[in-house]
């Protein structure tokens, strides 16, 4: 049974020029890249490469690109290394997060709670959306930073962050995005949003596991939170995971170049996945966040009347996801929906579907015939 893949949010495979990229480096380039001999000087200029094309596909300097390993640790020491001079001087210190945060940021801002940092969550509408009339009224004078997402992994809704960090720019507060779900599927440009922070991972745009990378706003004040050796700028001790970070750099190229064209296969086959489910059950399936402005590969479906996890079980060859993954006692209890207001019965049939770069209209059109049959069958 051939599986059809429409889980792009929650990773994706490795393009194949970005495996090839990485093989010298699991074996003939295996030297740490500070040393003093040719072999090391080597490796140092292949990372070197790999961070400029982070850079360029962000449209930031060299120098403003710090790599990480994981996506939540990029968000970790964004929010954490910012926050961190504030909770040692003890000074009363604030910051602010969405109520649809992935929970590298909500674990994150949990953490210097616990340090002594007020935290206050703000509110999204029913469409996903952080109003910049909320930010507003959740800001105080003694408010450092505020961490909110550019795209949500569950409904794929992109939030305003150009007003909301205007915001926070006027008022000299640091600004973290996490833009994990973002980078590779639309143009992410840190100036243009007008952020000090911002976070990407390699696996969400055909890149491997284990890279990922933190922009940092020239003369953004931050502390490391690993300590040890000197390297990423003294803010990430360790040793460098220079096959990673080699084939972030290719993947950060390769969807560069891309975007555009990519942009308007993933509409297409998303709004063919719309048409399909919708048409087949008319005026009873809801799509979350519906009337946003959203990533163009992601569809968050509500079927009613059903269990989202029990649908997925019935198509074993269906690779997707239930909203967020996140059940108690088999009901989708997903903090976004709930955030959004969204009823009960409606987030339990929810699931998220997520094309690719790999995704056909064969599989699409394949994918909605067995969830509509799913359904059927579960409704009958």
């Amino acid at each position: 049974m051939k599986s059809i893949f429409l889980d792009y949010n929650a990773t994706t495979p490795i393009a194949p020029s970005v495996q090839e990229a990485m093989l010298p480096f699991m074996a003939e380039f295996f030297a740490c890249p500070d040393g003093m001999y040719a072999a090391s000087r080597a490796i140092d200029e292949a990372l070197e490469d790999a961070r400029g094309q982070v850079a360029h596909l962000l449209n930031v300097t060299s120098d403003e690109v710090i790599f990480c390993a994981t996506g939540t640790e990029s968000c970790n020491l964004g929010i954490k290394g910012a926050m961190a001079e504030h909770l040692a001087q003890r000074t009363p210190c604030h910051m602010v997060i969405s109520a649809i945060e992935h929970p590298a940021v909500v674990g994150s801002a949990s953490y210097c709670q616990k340090m002594g940092c007020d935290v206050t969550v703000v509110p999204v509408d029913r469409y996903g959306i952080v109003h910049p009339d909320a930010l507003l009224d959740a800001i105080r004078p003694t408010t450092k930073l505020v961490s909110i997402m550019l795209a949500n992994d569950e409904t794929g809704v992109l939030q305003p962050l150009r007003q909301l960090s205007n915001l926070c720019r006027e008022r000299e507060i640091l600004f973290h995005t996490d833009a994990c779900q973002a980078a590779g599927k639309i143009h992410v440009n840190p100036r243009q949003l007008g952020v000090d922070l911002l976070s990407i991972s390699a696996h969400k745009f055909y890149g491997p596991k284990g890279g990922a990378a933190l922009y940092l706003r020239e003369g953004t004040p931050i502390q490391p939170i690993i300590h040890g050796g000197g390297a990423e700028h003294s803010l990430r001790a360790g040793a460098e995971n220079v096959m990673a970070w080699v084939g972030m750099g290719k993947a950060a190229n390769l969807v560069g170049r891309s975007i555009d064209a990519a942009d308007e296969k993933l509409t297409g086959l998303t709004k063919l996945l719309t048409q399909k489910l919708t048409h087949a059950i008319p005026d009873r399936v809801v799509v979350h966040g519906a009337k946003a402005e959203r990533l163009p590969n992601t569809l968050c479906i509500n079927f009613p009347g059903v269990s989202g996890q029990e649908m997925l079980r019935r198509v074993p060859e269906l690779c997707a996801a239930t909203s967020a993954s996140d059940t108690v006692a088999g009901k989708n209890c997903s903090p976004v929906l709930a955030a959004m207001n969204v009823p009960t019965q409606d987030r339990q049939g929810t699931i998220r579907l997520s094309v690719g770069w790999y995704t056909s209209e064969e599989e699409v059109n394949r994918a909605a015939e067995l969830l509509i049959h799913a359904w059927e069958s579960l409704k009958h």
